[in-house]
């Protein structure tokens, strides 16, 4: 059952009496595994954590100190990397809509990397960061995706290669092929459809004078809430054989995770603040909801969930504080007896909460803490 009583981590416990909800509580250690899981299952890939996923500095330093690189979409991103006294050498956009602005900004400070999917991205490119290497958004397959991403970015193959053709008329270095298969994707098998989309467009563009070097397979990596999901070992395997079989051997592979990277290491600790019953249901509100850090709820994220108190439990509606009733979180959380004052704690919750969070409703951003 979605939302389901779940052990609390260890970690957290030590944590759990801190004053002040609601609270995002951060794993240090949880991160610093799964990017070396990263680094271990993918060789010789160039992995950029999606700084979208939680922009938070201490989680950028932690990153920083590891060894990793960084992709951004906005000017704010990059400005709060630089403060953060990361090389634009580690930093890529691969956001394929940008502003001149920030194509001016990210050039000037050193960027040489950026991804395209139309003709007046070209012109931009060409007319604010002359020469930089580019990379074409191919739209593929979001199957099994809890959050696709095709819609709005990507083209398919054959715009791709005449994008490609049209970027180095322009004094552009047409280096490479992006793609994203959704976030929250479960099935590895959509990046092997995606690879072998890709290879179409490397070899049609070779015929075309266009030599390509570089593949960013984009983010999409699952994380565990409530249903299992392959792992990165799994993802890992598919995305070799498929590369064995339609790439050559030094094509520079490149990925941008976020939710894999720091979703399993944040516990968002919330305070039952209303109770009600209503008609046949039960409801507990929580001083966190969908507007200030569970805006993924609403799009089909379930996160595990539990309270100290422990079983038995029943099914409540959850929401959150502010006076709009869109602020539902789950209509099916299974948790036990809870009374005001009382903690709900939600896991699974480093990414796209405080990320998301605004302070509608004057309803105040969860503080981010970190665990050693």
């Amino acid at each position: 059952m979605p939302g389901r009583n779940s052990p609390l981590p260890k970690a957290v416990e030590r944590v759990s009496t801190v004053e002040g909800t609601p609270a995002l509580f951060i794993d240090k250690k949880v991160i610093k595994e799964k990017y070396q899981e990263f680094c271990s299952q993918f060789g010789k890939a160039k992995i950029y954590y999606a700084l979208k996923a939680n922009p938070h500095p201490g989680i950028v330093e932690l990153l920083q100190e590891l060894g990793c690189t960084f992709e951004i979409s906005s000017q704010g991103e990059l400005e709060l990397l630089l403060q953060l006294g990361v090389s634009p050498q580690k930093i890529i956009s691969s956001n394929p809509v940008k502003d001149q602005a920030f194509i001016r900004a990210a050039h000037s400070s050193g960027i040489n990397l950026f991804a395209f999917d139309s003709y007046a991205e070209i012109e931009k490119l060409a007319k604010f960061a002359p020469g930089s290497k580019v990379y074409v958004r191919l739209s593929v397959s979001n199957e099994g995706s809890e959050w696709p991403l095709s819609r709005k970015f990507g083209v398919e193959a054959e715009d791709a290669v005449e994008l490609l053709v049209q970027a180095k008329k322009e004094g552009l270095e047409p280096y490479g092929i992006a793609f994203h298969v959704g976030s929250q994707c479960t099935k590895a098998t959509t990046w092997a459809k995606a690879i072998e989309k890709s290879k179409a467009v490397w070899e049609l563009a070779a015929e075309k004078g266009v030599g390509l070097h570089l593949l960013n397979i984009g983010g999409g990596f699952p994380i565990k809430y409530t249903k299992p999901v392959p792992s990165i070992a799994e993802i890992a395997r598919v995305v070799r054989d498929s590369l064995a079989k339609a790439f050559p051997k030094d094509i520079e592979l490149v990925m941008a995770p976020g939710r894999a990277l720091v979703g399993e290491a944040g516990t968002l600790v919330a305070a039952v603040i209303a109770k009600a019953d209503r008609a046949t249901e039960k409801w507990l509100y929580l001083d966190v909801g969908v507007f200030n850090g569970l805006m993924e709820s609403v799009g089909g994220i379930k996160y595990p969930m539990t309270a100290k108190k422990g079983s038995p439990t029943s099914q409540w509606v959850l929401a959150g504080p502010s006076c709009d009733s869109f602020d539902v979180i789950s209509t099916e959380a299974e948790l036990p007896e809870l009374e005001v004052g009382d903690r709900v704690y939600i896991m699974s919750a480093g990414a796209y909460t405080t990320a998301y969070a605004s302070q509608f409703d004057g309803f105040p951003i969860p503080k981010t803490h970190f665990i050693e």
